[in-house]
């Protein structure tokens, strides 16, 4: 995971990993080959987390089947 690309001007999408509510939503950023842009919607102007396809393939198989509270 890397956090030091300029990430001024992207176009983000919510992914389709999250729920499709208001307020929990991670934003994605398409076209940075190699890697994934991930943000919390909640926090557009906060820190942007920048995962390799394999890392972000990862974290999604491991928050599977989570039970949330």
């Amino acid at each position: 995971m890397n956090t030091s690309r300029d990430m001024h001007g992207v176009l983000w999408r919510k992914s389709s990993y999250s729920n499709g509510g208001d307020h929990t939503c991670v934003e994605v950023a398409d076209g940075f080959p190699g890697v994934l842009p991930v943000r919390d919607s909640k926090d557009p102007g906060g820190p942007v987390l920048i995962f390799t396809h394999a890392a972000w393939a990862a974290f999604i198989t491991g928050m599977k089947g989570q039970v949330r509270t």
